[in-house]
């Protein structure tokens, strides 16, 4: 079956977007606490460019200094739990100031659909098809054969595209005679995912004694501010701000990390709607099996590629694109945010409940 056409919009949408005219709900993007279009967050961004202004055309290495990112960066560390973080200006100059940083320390081993922002080139680039539980498999066993001393180890936290959550036991079963650095992307768990959503870097805690945590997140998705994190160590931040991709770029925006710092409370009450509307939708549908999910995640994968068409034509537009390439099957999925209402799961249920009816009958 074809991929759903591609639609343009010239406004940013929210819980709908208007489509030639008609208003849709939308059920599709990365915004899954709504902040793009929070109202509360977007004053506290007004607040923030009052004080700082619209951007800080700077770097971080200079001899004027802004004390917001050192706050922001304590505020981080200890939200996740981390010894130390450090921001730039988006996920991806995150993920490539670590990852070259790190080059030549060590082996590198990549899992499947590692995010280009980890890749110290296209070389590193691997097989999106294989399963993450296939390449844990493969991992244990090359990494037993192999005679580095030192392993870097970068993947995903979870697959935000088939909507699976990713098991780290495997890390206990690691060999004791190397030394192991793991590198994993949490941009679309970081806010959502873990205790108060923080992210991953909790839970990997546990595996610290025997291996190197570092957590590098974008934090456009659910917290909403174009700026990228990385969590570890503190000889990890240290060696990162000599750095040339960090010294050399100017950092994250103040006003809206000034508006992020004052914003744990929009982010709290945001993440428990969307958790009440992630159990209000599973809850209504008649069919569950028709999607792929796990627990407090807003992003519902099914095969079921003529969903899409089906809910555009009854004015809602859902997530379904090709990938890795133009030649792969559609991904189709339903993503909720918190901006949705009562009314709006209702909506989306009733509808995916009538497509359901039609596609089990006997």
């Amino acid at each position: 079956m074809a991929a759903a056409a591609n639609v343009h919009i010239d406004h940013l949408p929210g819980r709908t977007l208007l489509l030639n005219g008609v208003e849709h709900l939308f059920c599709s993007g990365t915004s899954y606490l709504g902040i793009s279009s929070n109202k509360e967050f977007q004053q506290l961004l007004i607040e923030g460019m009052q004080r700082y202004g619209t951007n800080y055309s700077s770097s971080r290495n200079s001899n004027l200094q802004l004390k917001m990112y050192e706050e922001v960066e304590a505020y981080l560390a200890d939200y996740t739990g981390a010894e130390a973080a450090l921001t730039m200006s988006s996920g991806y100059l995150a993920g490539q100031a670590l990852v070259q940083t790190l080059q030549g320390s060590g082996y590198f081993i990549y899992a499947p659909a590692t995010h280009p922002a980890v890749w110290r080139s296209s070389a590193d680039a691997t097989d999106p098809k294989q399963t993450h539980e296939a390449w844990v498999v493969q991992l244990l066993q090359e990494v037993s054969n192999l005679t580095y001393k030192h392993i870097v180890i970068v993947c995903n936290s979870l697959d935000p595209l088939k909507a699976r959550s990713y098991s780290f036991d495997w890390m206990a079963t690691l060999p004791k005679d190397k030394q192991f650095t793991l590198i994993v992307d949490d941009s679309h768990g970081f806010g959502v995912t873990g205790k108060y959503g923080t992210g991953i870097y909790g839970q990997l805690t546990q595996y610290a004694q025997a291996v190197r945590i570092i957590v590098v997140s974008s934090m456009g998705k659910a917290f909403g501010i174009p700026a990228g994190v990385i969590l570890g160590d503190r000889q990890l931040i240290e060696q990162l701000k000599a750095n040339p991709h960090f010294g050399g770029a100017s950092p994250a925006t103040p006003a809206y990390l000034y508006a992020f710092l004052h914003s744990s409370e929009v982010f709290a009450e945001a993440r428990e709607k969307l958790f009440s509307n992630i159990a209000s939708f599973k809850q209504q549908l008649e069919q569950p099996e028709l999607f792929s999910f796990f627990d407090h995640y807003p992003v519902f994968r099914t095969t079921h590629e003529d969903l899409c068409p089906f809910l555009l034509e009854h004015q809602i537009l859902i997530s379904s694109f090709r990938y890795p390439t133009p030649a792969d099957e559609p991904i189709t999925r339903v993503i909720l945010n918190s901006q949705h209402t009562t009314e709006d799961i209702q909506r989306l249920t009733n509808l995916i409940n009538q497509y359901e009816q039609v596609l089990y009958k006997p």
